[in-house]
């Protein structure tokens, strides 16, 4: 081999060469405890940005101090020890989001747990994102109906509004949510149930029955249980949010249940104590309000601009013997646009023990006593049972223009089932028109009169 091609060679590579310099910050983990870890030399790192351990498990680092980073780990801390090497990687916290999730139950990370294999990854949203703002949404006018009669006649929800339920535990606070979620087969809204620090047992309940009524084909559900981390249980209502946006930003309706948000105030508090940051309130960080307003405002109602989709929140709270005026409850009651407040005494119970000490009632407030007796009877409904809006124009409709005055108390169910029976039969229109037309004309009261009218005539001779 000449001496000149070796020449010409190496000249060539030499040519050819590109150097590429990569610099990487890598820290190092000085203490961790429960969950959290203290790092050094992370001095680039994003608040909320994703962050690598040596043994594969995520970061999230929520504290950034002058010399150190506090971080959370979403997994198992138990095999990171002092000295182990951390890595940023430039990404703020983001969970997959696909078509493909419906139907399925995920972890706080977006991943299926149900054993019913992977799910495709085609796209991220970030867990944290800005609401969107005034310019972008439209005023609420289409409602998102529970199902159950007293909701839906007293308290109406909107598509893209917050609609807090409140009450004490064993008061019915999950049932109201699962109900809404089986009242949603064909009105084309997708449901994410995100369960908060629930028991496993508890949701395998809820699971079952949302497959038992069909509503997992157009459901999801996110679920942080109560053996899982803190962090896991703080992220789980973000990763529920990030979801349903995807489907508002392709012009869906979306309803988001968080069960309950008073764990996962909880959760918060034990991760900022843990991270050493001044409590206020109840031993809460002062950035609690904070916590909660950020993710309810992602509930909206966009314009057609913007795809004219919406997110519906339905946020829960537990309090204690009654007390509403707790720090987080007055905290979401004040972010929220309306409450389902649910106790075990009702005022009507008091009203009607009153009335018992007066022997001279005249007969309007007699008749009205009575009717308010048959009203309390008309509205009560069995769990897991919601009712089509129609059904429930029909049945109040009846109680309020007199028509079940003279039907004896124990037998208003009976009347209100053979009605609905009868109706379905010999007015069928009537069903058609309220649920393609959203309304209640005249002409559709005047059928719904002369229904119920022959309705009567046969019921009175049974």
């Amino acid at each position: 081999m000449s001496k000149n091609y070796i020449v010409e060679s190496l000249k060539k590579q030499i040519e050819e060469f590109h150097s590429e310099i990569s610099t990487e910050k890598i820290g190092r983990v000085i203490e961790i405890f429960d969950g959290v870890a203290k790092i050094s030399g992370l001095s680039d790192v994003q608040a909320s940005e994703m962050i690598q351990f040596a043994n594969g498990e995520t970061g999230v680092a929520l504290n950034l101090e002058e010399d150190t980073v506090g971080a959370v780990i979403l997994g198992d801390f138990s095999k990171i020890r002092e000295g182990d090497e951390v890595r940023t990687t430039g990404k703020v916290l983001s969970v997959p989001v696909s078509e493909k999730q419906i139907g399925r139950v995920l972890n706080a990370l977006g991943e299926p747990v149900d054993g019913k294999g992977e799910i495709p990854k085609q796209k991220y949203n970030p867990i944290e994102k800005i609401a969107p703002g005034v310019i972008t949404r439209q005023s609420v006018d289409t409602p998102v109906q529970t199902g159950i009669k007293v909701i839906d006649a007293l308290i109406p929800i909107g598509r893209g509004q917050r609609e807090l339920i409140i009450g004490d535990r064993q008061t019915g606070k999950t049932a109201i949510a699962i109900d809404t979620i089986l009242n949603q087969k064909n009105q084309k809204i997708i449901c994410i149930y995100v369960s908060i620090g629930q028991k496993e047992s508890k949701l395998r309940k809820i699971h079952a029955r949302l497959e038992e009524g069909g509503a997992m084909d157009y459901s999801i559900i996110v679920k942080a249980s109560a053996s899982d981390p803190a962090s896991m249980n703080y992220i789980a209502p973000y990763t529920g949010v990030a979801i349903g946006e995807y489907f508002m930003e392709k012009g869906q309706d979306v309803l988001v249940i968080y069960d309950d948000l008073s764990k996962h105030a909880a959760s918060y508090r034990e991760i900022s104590l843990l991270l050493r940051r001044p409590p206020g309130r109840e031993a809460f960080p002062g950035d609690i309000f904070y916590l909660h307003s950020r993710l309810l405002e992602r509930a909206a109602k966009l314009n057609k601009e913007h795809g004219g989709g919406s997110i519906t929140a339905l946020p829960i709270i537990e309090t204690q013997a009654g007390d509403v005026s707790a720090y987080i409850p007055t905290n979401v009651i004040s972010i929220t646009d309306g409450q389902i407040y649910l106790e075990t005494e009702a005022q009507f119970r008091e009203l009607e023990a009153f009335t018992q000490f007066g022997s001279d009632l005249d007969a309007a407030t007699l008749k009205q006593l009575e009717r308010g007796k048959r009203a309390v009877e008309l509205l009560k409904q069995n769990q897991y049972a919601p009712m089509a809006v129609e059904k429930q124009i029909v049945s109040l409709f009846a109680l309020t223009k007199g028509y079940m005055d003279d039907v004896l108390l124990e037998k208003i169910h009976d009347f209100e089932s053979r009605l609905l029976n009868y109706l379905d039969t010999n007015a069928k229109d009537f069903y058609d028109e309220v649920r393609k037309t959203g309304t209640f004309s005249e002409k559709a009261e005047e059928r719904l009169k002369q229904a119920i009218i022959s309705f009567k005539e046969i019921y009175g001779h049974d």
